[in-house]
């Protein structure tokens, strides 16, 4: 595990990291202990602040999949008001999911580096005025269009990647898998909510009125995070008791409950890396964003061609009752993310149960999980492959049901079993990244977010000509198979992922010591 600039720094009353956890069982879970010091919070937070934290940050990501997925039922509309084929109205999601992919590169590093606050108010002003140009563009500007979906997108999707630093900078290892499954309930409801309400407000009052309900939203969401959301960037609060300059304070500022009173000197880390593309570079790192994307790219292979193939093997349905379809999805996307959160906080009691005290630095260790040797790996990941392999069958099955079509109840079923193991597989991956990297929590997120959503638009882009050339069947045997390639990934992260971990702690270790000394060095010299 690799020891972060708050660990190096105890001697300094600096808040300690997630990885010094008290060794009594009976303490508080976000209890850390430090050598001759009193016990000190990881977060002053208390319980239920962090759970109102965790909502108001789901409330924010819910923005990237809406705004994307409450497009689709006025894909047709717009054709025909624009007078360009339903290929170039494409084009449009096509440049939204690039964007998706590129923005949190930009804003995710920004809020690991300046703050929470300020980076959730830019993205969301961005997406307003947006919002305001999508209702507002004329139907001759087609170019115009395109431009705004990109800001659109560029405003709404780096929520996700700003959200999943707040989780990192509020909780420690023991309930982080729990704060985390429910933090992405809404980027996973968006998906499902969005062509249902796409599809009732473009029948209702036309496609200008979805762009201005997804600007009231947007708006109401900021004035929500402007009002109570309160800083949480540890270089700026360290655990919350530092207080932040006035421009990062909510106007009601009633979380935290005891007023912050630290020194800033407190809150004096070392200052993370503000290039993201930089955690490419480590080997462990690369093995869950690839899993992670493979996995995204099959579940949208399955739920971009919902539409089209039920219009086809039912053709009973009609476009409202196709949307309601989605919620089967969303339904197995819901429970997946809500119960995985729970099995994660449990494997790594369990695990922390099992692994015997060890040393860092030559010291003991003050609790079970703290020692570079406890596999965080195997305790996030353990319950993984035969998940994906299940996942995987239902992948291939679900085909053959629309290709000789059966009751309906056949493929819902089966969108409930692929919603619900996605979640299994991608939030038990993302928690372990945030696990490896809680200081660039934004920073990783924003890189999980580019490959999968890269890998996604491919799948999204060739799924509908391989389905036209091959038929359901086959296409999604194909996907089953690219499902069962991330399985071997998932033992590599256990298998090789402690080196790597183990090695970036040895030179963080080196690096402190040589600061140290260079410090001490230049203190005597003074004297």
């Amino acid at each position: 595990m690799e020891h972060s600039p708050e660990q190096s720094n105890c001697q300094a009353n600096i808040p300690p990291n997630e990885t010094l956890e008290a060794s009594n069982s009976k303490k508080h879970p976000n209890t850390k202990v430090a050598d001759n010091q009193p016990d000190v919070p990881y977060s002053i937070f208390s319980r239920s602040e962090k759970w109102i934290i965790v909502c108001l940050t789901a409330l924010a990501g819910l923005f990237s999949p809406l705004t994307a997925n409450i497009y689709f039922p006025a894909i047709p509309t717009l054709s025909r008001d624009f007078h360009k084929s339903v290929e170039l109205v494409n084009l449009t999601v096509t440049v939204y999911m690039i964007m998706q992919g590129v923005a949190p590169m930009f804003w995710g590093p920004l809020a690991d580096k300046y703050g929470r606050r300020p980076c959730y108010a830019g993205c969301l002003i961005v997406l307003c005025l947006s919002n305001v140009g999508l209702a507002l563009v004329p139907t001759s500007a087609y170019w115009a269009l395109m431009v705004l979906r990109c800001l659109q997108a560029a405003g709404s999707a780096s929520t996700i990647a700003i959200g999943a630093g707040v989780i990192g900078d509020i909780s420690t290892r023991e309930e982080r898998g729990g704060f985390f499954g429910i933090f992405t309930l809404g980027p996973m409801v968006g998906p499902v909510i969005g062509p249902v309400i796409g599809g009732a407000i473009s029948d209702s009052l036309g496609w200008r009125a979805l762009f201005w309900f997804l600007m009231i939203a947007s708006a109401v969401c900021l004035v929500i995070m402007l009002l109570v959301f309160p800083e949480t960037l540890r270089a700026l609060v360290g655990n919350g008791s530092i207080a932040p300059p006035r421009f990062y304070r909510p106007i009601l500022p009633f979380i935290p409950r005891h007023k912050p009173t630290g020194s800033r000197v407190e809150s004096q880390v070392k200052k993370v890396s503000g290039n993201p593309f930089r955690l490419f570079a480590h080997v462990d790192i690369l093995l869950l964003l690839g899993f992670n994307a493979i996995t995204n790219s099959v579940m949208y292979g399955v739920i971009t061609t919902i539409s089209t193939t039920f219009e086809v093997a039912y053709p009973f349905l009609t476009q409202t009752t196709i949307g309601v379809c989605f919620l089967a999805y969303g339904g197995g996307m819901v429970a997946g993310s809500g119960l995985n959160g729970w099995v994660l906080d449990q494997e790594y009691q369990r695990f922390k149960r099992l692994s015997p005290v060890g040393q860092v630095d030559g010291s003991l260790t003050r609790s079970k999980s703290e020692g570079e040797a406890f596999p965080i790996e195997k305790a996030r990941m353990r319950l993984l492959p035969p998940a994906m392999i299940i996942f995987a069958g239902c992948v291939g099955g679900y085909g053959w049901t629309l290709q000789r079509p059966v009751t309906i109840a056949a493929p819902l079923i089966l969108h409930f079993i692929i919603g619900y193991l996605s979640m299994v597989a991608m939030n038990s991956s993302s928690t372990l990244m945030i696990d490896l990297f809680p200081k660039q929590s934004s920073s990783i997120t924003a890189c999980n977010n580019l490959l999968r959503c890269t890998l996604a638009a491919v799948v999204v882009s060739v799924i509908q000509p391989i389905i036209n050339g091959i038929g359901l069947g086959w296409t999604y045997v194909i996907l089953c198979f690219l499902t069962l390639l991330a399985v071997p990934l998932i033992y590599l992260e256990i298998k090789l992922g402690p080196r790597f971990r183990q090695k970036r702690a040895a030179r963080e270790r080196a690096l402190n010591q040589e600061v140290t000394s260079a410090a001490k060095a230049g203190t005597e010299k003074d004297t």
